[in-house]
């Protein structure tokens, strides 16, 4: 071992192992910040010498080989790499086992000794804030005597579990280096060029609210401390230069803070003169509507954003008040979602699946509002899992809620099977039951929403189920039942999908991947209702499926007593069906329709209702712009670029390439 005391270098391996999205890669801030501060405020420097980091997963024995000549090797781990950095601790510490080990991240559990007593090649664990704790971790080296060092928990020589008060968190974050501006990336960059690049990025640190699902406030505490403007405007100029496309916000409210607004405002101008960044993620503030309206309308002006998500999580008031989020306005989300409509900036909805208090009424419910208001792009419907920091992650609160876990494996939307096949695969713990949404309900909701996502929100009947609404005031959780409750021997497809649907949903509750695997149509996971609209459309049924919906939906107004105008259903869904996407068509369509359809659709889509007249009304759809001459290339440009809006439809904007698994 290097003494570090008699003029050798302390060698540091540093692994912050992120997912590929599509060939890109983020840059690993979180070690990234170690290093900075370290080499910052060592009063010896010079005295370490840090290992290029380990920032993507590769083979474990590679990762070994790498990291074999370090003296301290610290991880930073959460949900996507938390088994694959065991594994190489555990057969780095085999094969040198003086090498110090280091665990840090959010998935680090605050309770740490069963995870030491489980992994006895982790020698300290570090709780919260790593910057202070790691500094004193190397000054101490190589001394393993840690009563000093706060903020760590470890095994000691006797077996017994020791665990030191968390250090006072930084109030000034000015004084952490930007690992960015210190050039700590500038060997890892330059040994991986035409690599591409994602950023991470902090403007604050804190969280004040205490969402049970959630670590980010438990892990950061409610006090919010700012990192200096001058700083994060010298960082934009970086990914600028850099030419970074892409930057994930870490903020948990970003909005919260007035200057917010100022620092949008300058990444806008910086892509207006340089074309980078082309996007920015940040994570909403709850309940600062104007600000939160502000944010992102400067950023969908500048082109920086692809859509607005509207975390409401779950509409059922006892559900909110169960995940401690009943301080939290609904209203502020709706109000934001009506006021970005008809500014034309698309708005996603998040919703939580199997949350605590939640009962299938109450959800189908939920959903049925959430469109009802105005939501016809996106509900992205997540399934609940557990966090080990997170409140719910206490067995006393999951035996509360009566809560049913499973372990399935980790798989990213859109993600690749030859990915899946790693030889360390990541896990995580999905709610699968509750005790007010029990096993067959949970199957029932999950099915539920592949059902809205399939119909509505891949559009292939959102024009005659708004036209329904709006005329016949017949409730989205009515049509979208209609297709489970149906009379199933007089709609054979619908029912096909429908047991499908529950298949797949019983498939996850019994431990199955989240996704639709699917080797024929590009060898990637598909979300359920996606990989169905492949499926029909490559076994050129989609028309019966059409002409199953016209019917269906016609009994249905039946047995509402409710009413059309004559041929308004039949010629909704027909000019649906023509406007659908699909590959191997050139030549363009003309349809002359009875009613100002599309106007109407239209209309209501955008928030400004235009009335529904019968006129002769000729609609031309342009097939001929946008061709598509094989199925992988359907596949990968309209159903997987064009996910997130939905653009399944002629007359939506080309849509570009999405990373997978990249919300």
């Amino acid at each position: 071992m290097n003494q570090g005391n008699n003029g050798e270098k302390v060698r540091i391996g540093l692994v912050q192992i992120n997912n590929s999205f599509s060939g890109a890669d983020y840059l690993p801030f979180a070690v990234g910040l170690l290093q900075a501060y370290t080499q910052r405020y060592s009063p010896r420097p010079e005295r370490y010498e840090f290992l290029p980091p380990i920032f993507h997963r590769l083979r474990v024995d590679a990762a070994v080989e790498q990291l074999l000549g370090a003296d301290i090797v610290g991880f930073s781990v959460y949900v996507w790499n938390y088994r694959i950095s065991l594994e190489i601790a555990k057969r780095l510490k085999a094969r040198r086992p003086e090498t110090v080990i280091l665990f840090g991240g959010p998935h680090v559990p605050d309770r740490g000794d069963a995870f030491l007593r489980e992994n006895r090649f982790v020698d300290l664990c570090c709780h919260g804030e790593g910057e202070q704790v790691f500094l004193k971790l190397l000054e101490n080296f190589p001394s393993p005597d840690w009563q000093t060092i706060p903020s760590v928990s470890y095994l000691n020589k006797q077996g017994e579990f020791i665990t030191h008060p968390k250090v006072q968190r930084l109030r000034d974050l000015s004084v952490i280096p930007s690992p960015y501006l210190e050039g700590v990336f500038a060997p890892l960059m330059a040994a991986h060029p035409g690599h591409q690049w994602l950023a991470l990025w902090e403007t604050n640190r804190g969280c004040p609210f205490s969402c049970t699902f959630c670590d980010w406030g438990s892990s950061i505490q409610a006090k919010m401390t700012q990192f200096d403007m001058p700083r994060l405007q010298r960082e934009v100029d970086w990914f600028a230069a850099q030419k970074v496309e892409f930057i994930f916000c870490c903020d948990s409210n970003f909005g919260i803070l007035n200057r917010d607004v100022d620092i949008v405002n300058y990444v806008a101008d910086v892509k207006k003169r340089t074309g980078y960044p082309q996007a920015l993620s940040v994570q909403n503030t709850k309940n600062a509507t104007e600000r939160a309206y502000m944010v992102q309308k400067i950023l969908s002006d500048a082109g920086l954003n692809k859509g607005v998500t509207i975390s409401l999580q779950s509409m059922d008031p006892e559900t909110l008040r169960s995940i401690k989020r009943q301080n939290i306005s609904t209203k502020t989300y709706q109000d934001l979602q009506r006021r970005f409509t008809p500014d034309k900036v698309e708005t996603y909805t998040d919703l939580i699946l199997g949350l605590p208090g939640e009962t299938y009424e109450t959800f189908v419910e939920g959903v049925s509002e959430v469109i009802s208001e105005g939501q016809h792009n996106r509900i992205q419907f997540n399934d609940l899992s557990i966090l080990p920091n997170a409140e719910m992650g206490d067995p006393e609160y999951q035996k509360k809620y009566g809560m049913v876990i499973v372990e399935t494996n980790i798989i990213n939307i859109h993600g690749s099977l030859a990915d899946s096949e790693n030889e360390i695969q990541e896990k995580q713990q999905l709610v699968v039951a509750t005790s007010t949404l029990p096993r067959e309900d949970w199957v029932r909701v999950r099915a539920f929403g592949w059902w809205s996502a399939f119909l509505h929100f891949d559009k292939l009947l959102q024009i005659p189920l708004i036209l329904i609404h709006e005329l016949a005031g017949v409730s989205y959780r009515d049509l979208i039942e209609a297709f489970s409750k149906g009379p199933h021997e007089r709609y054979p497809l619908l029912a096909e999908v429908w047991r499908f649907f529950l298949d797949e949903a019983r498939r996850i509750q019994n431990g199955g991947e989240e996704y639709t695997r699917s080797e024929q149509w590009l060898n990637i996971y598909w979300p359920t209702d996606e990989f169905v609209f492949i499926k029909l459309s490559f076994e050129k049924r989609l028309g019966r499926f059409y002409e199953e919906a016209e019917a269906l939906l016609e009994e249905l107004l039946q047995r509402k007593a409710a009413t059309l105008p004559p041929r308004l259903l039949h010629e909704a869904v027909l000019l649906n069906k023509s406007l659908i996407k699909q590959p191997f068509q050139t030549e363009n369509v003309d349809l002359e329709l009875s009613y100002n359809i599309w106007e109407f659709y239209k209309g209501a889509r955008e928030g400004q209702p235009v009335p529904l007249r019968e006129q002769p009304a000729a609609c031309h759809v342009d097939r001929a712009s946008d061709r598509w001459t094989s199925w992988d290339d359907w596949c990968r440009q309209v159903v997987w670029y064009g996910n997130k809006k939905g653009a399944y439809l002629y007359g939506h904007q080309t849509v570009h390439r999405e990373f997978a698994g990249h919300y």
